[in-house]
């Protein structure tokens, strides 16, 4: 994987953590580094990058400090995503409000352009990227 890509990984990473890039931002910039998709560990508080050809590389991520609720409660989670997208709340809170929902962890597909949030036990909500403006 070339270093370029890399670091556009670790960028969109530092920028959403410090919420200096929003989530539309960071599907330009991936989608235009060629990645294909990425698994957010709400629990291990990393991001894993996939490109087409099968390679991969690790992000840490900031950790949040909710606790992840122990029932997954796709309306909380639906909530988060709705407030995150109206810049009612930073990326932060997103993390603090879905972990609340009992999600865990998240895929987002730029191919399938979707987002995928899951709880402990495979419960989830599936979200469309919004249309492009």
């Amino acid at each position: 994987m070339d270093d370029s890509v890399k670091a556009v990984m670790e960028d969109c990473t530092r920028a959403s953590d410090e919420e200096r890039m929003s989530f539309p931002e960071v599907v330009g910039r991936m989608m235009a580094a060629s990645v294909e998709s990425y698994h957010t560990d709400m629990l291990r508080a990393e991001r894993t990058f996939y490109m087409p050809d099968g390679e991969s590389y690790v992000v840490p991520t900031h950790r949040a400090a909710a606790t992840p609720a122990r029932d997954f409660v796709p309306a909380g989670v639906e909530a988060a995503i709705r407030a995150t997208q109206s810049g009612r709340i930073g990326y932060r809170d997103f993390c603090e409000d879905i972990l609340r929902a009992g999600c865990v962890g998240y895929i987002v597909s730029f191919p399938g352009r979707r987002a995928v949030y899951f709880g402990r036990t495979g419960d989830f909500h599936v979200e469309q990227f919004p249309p492009a403006p």
